[in-house]
């Protein structure tokens, strides 16, 4: 039998044991991230409230934060269970995992299963244009700017490479910008940009790429690699 992503969101949605799906059983606002982003002062503890609401956020079993990625018609394509330090640093010690193939280990699905992800916070893409969407590499970058700049709807790919015209395709009718990350060669902001440029002919409206971090990150700051949330809170604290 073919399986679709459909399938693994009915699996996640229908789940018999005590009338809750698995994003409403770990949903949480307690993970080891969302405690570092206040700690460390990115958010309130009302703010990160409020946002891990907005983005389904859960809680593994090990303290880490499961980010769910919901479609705009509000299927579960899949999770990205990642685990973070107190000074809200992913944890590189722990490799992210995906509920797929947390799932495929438990036998629930069978191991050919191949998810079909989408932009993390998809599931917040408006009806109409009616605000700008923005566009970031990490979760934790969304979810932050998410409250800091509440004006736009704030996704992620989940990595540099996770850029595709296939990916921002759902995002065709809305007005959207990138943020990619910095870094000394400009490789990402092109890689990005390419993309763009590919990705151009089918969307309605203008797709920009931000030249923000490109022309004021510092030469230490690009080798760090940083992104928006970086570069805004560095500013703050210089």
């Amino acid at each position: 039998m073919k399986l679709y992503f459909k399938s693994l969101s009915d699996l996640l949605i229908n789940q018999p044991q005590d009338g809750k799906t698995l994003v409403e059983r770990y949903a949480s606002n307690q993970s080891d991230f969302c405690q570092a982003v206040v700690t460390a002062g990115y958010l309130s503890q009302q703010q990160m409230e409020h946002a891990a609401k907005q983005y389904h956020l859960g809680k593994s079993s090990n303290g880490g934060v499961i980010f769910w990625e919901i479609d705009e018609e509000q299927r579960i394509r899949d999770g990205k269970v990642m685990t973070y330090l107190t000074n809200c640093h992913r944890n590189k010690e722990k490799a992210p995992t995906w509920v797929s193939f947390l799932l495929k280990k438990q036998k629930a699905i069978p191991h050919v299963f191949d998810a079909k992800q989408c932009l993390f916070g998809q599931h917040l893409l408006p009806k109409e244009n009616a605000s700008v969407i923005a566009v970031v590499e990490a979760e934790k970058t969304a979810v932050i700017c998410s409250e800091l700049f509440p004006d736009y709807c704030w996704m992620a790919t989940g990595g540099q490479s996770m850029l595709s015209v296939a990916k921002i395709y759902p995002l065709r009718e809305h007005r959207v910008v990138l943020f990619p990350d910095t870094d000394e060669t400009g490789q990402t902001y092109n890689q990005w940009k390419d993309v763009t440029l590919a990705a151009q002919d089918q969307f309605h409206y203008p797709i920009r790429v931000s030249r923000v971090l490109e022309d004021h990150a510092t030469a230490d700051q690009k080798h760090r690699k940083i992104d928006i949330v970086d570069f805004l809170f560095e500013g703050l604290a210089s």
